[in-house]
């Protein structure tokens, strides 16, 4: 018989017994003397079912502290689940994804993602064309131009191919922080899964900036050499149109005299 049952069978026992000795002695007297041999001994049922009770009560207030003392142990460690620290962390790993992405656009060719550079870069190969300027300055002006170009379509491609590259890392990591977070025992470690997850997003979002603004520099600076290739065919068509000294008649040598 298990504790609990006992205690069960001995609050029964103690009620029934209780509740049938008032009316067994219905014809007796209130006490009965039993001789012993050190003396007479007095039994009163009345006091007796009073013990029985008082007994019944002092136990089924115990068990209700050890029921009390169980529940708060419970929510004891309930607390501790929720304030458990999460034991994983993919930090490490989104500032390398980010890092790589970084050390990309800090590599980008001729004109950099620099406000000042920019204005610089575009004063001295964009800027107003010089009508005065030499054929030849003309054409290494147009050589700088389509190096910019050709050097700002490649780095959108490698910033391209570097985020591509981060896909799986991230598929890696999110399937690590979801898996952390279903299996989280406490508050503190599903909020902490979930602010991993947040901070994964993140870094997805700053690749995905970084895509977008090397394509959109490799676009201005196509549209720019375009504008500046317009701009240096007027030039030319000018200087074409220009009046000048007009034809000067010379002699010409077909044949040599001496034959």
């Amino acid at each position: 018989m298990t504790f609990p049952k006992m205690h069960r069978f001995t609050r029964v026992s103690l009620l029934a017994l209780a509740l049938a000795t008032p009316l067994a002695p219905v014809l007796t007297t209130p006490a009965h003397a039993f001789f012993g041999g050190f003396g007479r001994i007095v039994y009163d049922p009345t006091n007796h079912a009073e013990n029985l009770l008082t007994a019944a009560r002092s136990l089924e207030q115990i068990n209700n502290q050890i029921a009390q003392l169980q529940n708060e142990a419970q929510m004891l460690i309930n607390q501790a689940r929720n304030l458990a620290s999460l034991p994983f962390s993919s930090l490490q790993q989104l500032q390398q994804n980010i890092q790589r992405t970084q050390q990309l656009l800090n590599q980008a060719q001729s004109i950099a993602f620099d406000v000042q550079q920019i204005d610089r870069m575009f004063q001295q190969d964009y800027g107003k064309l010089s009508i005065s300027a030499t054929d030849a300055q003309l054409i290494a002006d147009a050589r700088s131009r389509w190096e910019n170009t050709v050097g700002g379509l490649q780095d959108a491609m490698r910033v391209q191919a570097g985020v591509v590259g981060n896909i799986d890392s991230n598929r890696s990591a999110m399937s690590a922080l979801v898996d952390q977070s279903q299996n989280a025992v406490g508050a503190l470690q599903a909020t902490q899964a979930g602010n991993q997850l947040l901070a994964l997003q993140s870094q997805q979002l700053s690749d995905l900036i970084a895509v977008i603004s090397a394509n959109g520099r490799a676009t201005a600076m196509h549209e720019a050499d375009r504008a500046t290739a317009a701009e240096q065919g007027r030039i030319q068509r000018e200087r074409f149109l220009t009046p000048g000294s007009g034809y000067q008649p010379g002699n010409a040598q077909m044949f040599n005299s001496g034959n």
